[in-house]
């Protein structure tokens, strides 16, 4: 049997628990959680940018124009220039979408006045790339060159023979050409021949030994 004192110690944190000031602090934390939650996202348009009303928006910048359909979940207002997102209520697929559109909205923004950039780099004896009109072409091996067609909307440097940038105001085309190219000579693990990101890590492996 544990000893009274104890008994009574439990009892009182309960009935601590079980306070209206406990509850009140919880329901006030529960609240100030909800509102911190449903405080909008803005997105600080830039100088010359023209972004029309849902459920269409259109960036357009200096570098072109890109449209976007906004989700039904969540709701967006344009005012002196800074678009607001909001989930139209506190379901988990409007509170998801809210988050997307934030940052789908965002990337349409900078496409259109900065742009994205991916650099590739190639690594192996007499690996090369060069641009040739609108098309890029590569010497990676083969026993034949590779001509990569140069997608409208995208620019594609070579610096030098071994370095490849793509650039573009669409964030999903630059990644999309980025990861089409590399894909033609993946970077393998032993020697580290083949294209690859110019920020990636290759694993290597050790080979076999004599």
């Amino acid at each position: 049997m544990p000893p009274a004192a104890a008994i009574a110690g439990r009892a009182a944190r309960s009935s601590d628990d079980n306070s209206p000031s406990s509850t009140s602090r919880l329901i006030s934390s529960a609240t100030s959680r909800k509102k911190t939650a449903i405080s909008p996202s803005l997105i600080q348009s830039s100088r010359g940018l023209a972004i029309s009303r849902p459920p269409i928006f259109t960036a357009k910048g200096k570098l072109g124009e890109i449209s976007h359909r906004v989700s039904d979940s969540v709701t967006t207002s344009l005012e002196e220039g800074k678009l607001s997102i909001r989930p139209v209520d506190e379901s988990k697929t409007a509170r998801a979408m809210w988050g997307t559109t934030r940052s789908l909205l965002q990337s349409l923004v900078t496409g259109v006045s900065t742009g994205f950039t991916k650099d590739l780099e190639i690594n192996g004896v007499g690996y090369r790339a060069a641009v040739q009109g609108n098309t890029l072409s590569l010497q990676l091996g083969y026993s034949h060159d590779i001509d990569y067609p140069i997608p409208e909307g995208i620019t594609i440097a070579c610096a030098k023979p071994t370095a490849i940038s793509i650039s573009g105001a669409n964030k999903q085309r630059v990644g999309q050409v980025a990861a089409e190219i590399r894909a033609f000579r993946p970077p393998e693990p032993y020697k580290g021949k083949g294209i690859k990101y110019v920020d990636e890590v290759i694993l290597r492996k050790e080979g076999k030994k004599k």
